[in-house]
């Protein structure tokens, strides 16, 4: 825009938007890796969903090379210069560092204040002593560093996949990882920020992630202080400064360490409200009544919608009363999630399917499913 005749930056600092940030997903259920290209390209058809604050990608099967070790990509703080010689230290002492390197980035792109990013390619050492399986002591020590290690940050420690995000809109965020010269996946999930209650930091964007969990949030999560703290007796400790942190530890915890299925997971982020279950048949009203107050400090009140992705799986779900849009899409080998269908359209082949998912409802595309179309078209 233009004030007193000079251009000023497309960034700004928000102002109350109750349906922003934009979100994407799309995975190939035959698990053909594809270039970001879709993603990127979705993200700036709804550029007026973002402020320049916060961009980011999480893309799954770019590590083929490395697939059988923990990829942490980890920023520093430049005013931090010790940082990466302490987590240098810590990584050298817990893991099997195989291979390291600056992620590659490309300087010109138009981001603002980036960190140094670095990815080390590890296996756990030891963690038999400590009695601990390998994802936990991968969790255990990426939490270390994140309260422990000043100025710096593990934002991604999953196998086989990254997440690439920071300061900016999202294509310059790709531009500035060359996302589109250097990676393919055979999923690709995408973010726009725009923060109304948190700082637009390079730690803040999302997508946020705990091992190969991620998740991109469009919303504001009003019982973050309960979830968090809730979380915290569990080992999980949020250093990130935006309340999104809590969904990626939440799902890793209900997921990963208790088994759940995402059909129940729903049902605890996103319950029925008591008077529906008192309406229930006896089975369904003593299981979500259970749900209801096993889990209570895990339902997430507030108006959100969230799109997961873990290997093998990506999955959207939105609060009960959708106060958070989000279209779900089918063409061929390929399921969408987005906040908006033309951003589908505009870079999906022919649509199959099209449709606006129930609230509290999840979304599920599973690789190597039988029958997806069929699977999917029974949840429309």
């Amino acid at each position: 825009m233009l004030v007193a005749g000079k251009r000023t930056s497309e960034r700004y600092l928000p102002e109350k938007d109750m349906q922003a940030c934009g979100l994407f997903g799309v995975m190939n259920v035959a698990g053909e890796r594809f270039g970001g290209e879709m993603a990127i390209s979705a993200m700036v058809n709804m550029k007026c969903r973002g402020n320049g604050l916060g961009g980011g990608f999480a893309v799954y099967g770019l590590y083929p090379e490395y697939k059988d070790y923990y990829a942490l990509h980890i920023m520093f703080e430049r005013s931090c210069p010790q940082a990466k010689e302490q987590v240098d230290e810590f990584l050298t002492a817990h893991f099997h560092v195989v291979y390291d390197e600056e992620i590659p980035t490309d300087m010109r792109a138009n981001v603002v204040n980036p960190p140094l990013v670095w990815r080390y390619f590890v296996a756990p050492r030891h963690q038999e002593e400590e009695g601990l399986a390998a994802d936990e002591f991968v969790v255990e020590k990426v939490m270390f560093i994140n309260t422990q290690v000043e100025g710096a940050y593990v934002f991604s420690s999953g196998k086989n996949m990254g997440v690439f995000k920071g300061v900016g809109f999202p294509e310059e965020i790709a531009e500035f990882f060359m996302l589109d010269r250097l990676y393919k996946g055979y999923i690709w999930t995408a973010h726009s920020r725009f923060p109304t209650n948190t700082p637009g930091w390079w730690g803040g964007a999302h997508p946020f992630s705990i091992l190969d969990w991620t998740v991109v949030h469009n919303g504001e999560i009003s019982s973050y202080g309960t979830n968090r703290r809730y979380l915290e007796m569990f080992g999980y400790y949020c250093t990130l400064y935006t309340d999104t942190e809590v969904m990626a530890y939440a799902v890793d915890l209900l997921m990963r360490r208790q088994g759940l299925p995402i059909e129940v997971v729903a049902k605890i982020f996103a319950p029925p409200m008591w008077d529906l279950i008192a309406h229930m048949d006896e089975d369904r009203r003593r299981l979500y009544s259970t749900l209801r107050m096993v889990y209570a400090p895990l339902l997430i009140n507030g108006p959100f919608t969230v799109i997961v992705a873990h290997h093998n799986e990506m999955f959207g779900l939105t609060d009960r009363i959708r106060l958070r849009p989000i279209t779900a899409a089918a063409a061929g080998d390929y399921v969408f999630l987005s906040s908006e269908e033309g951003a589908i359209r505009a870079v999906a082949p022919p649509l199959d399917l099209v449709w606006t998912p129930p609230g509290g409802e999840p979304v599920v595309a599973r690789l190597h499913s039988r029958d997806h179309l069929a699977s999917l078209a029974r949840a429309v």
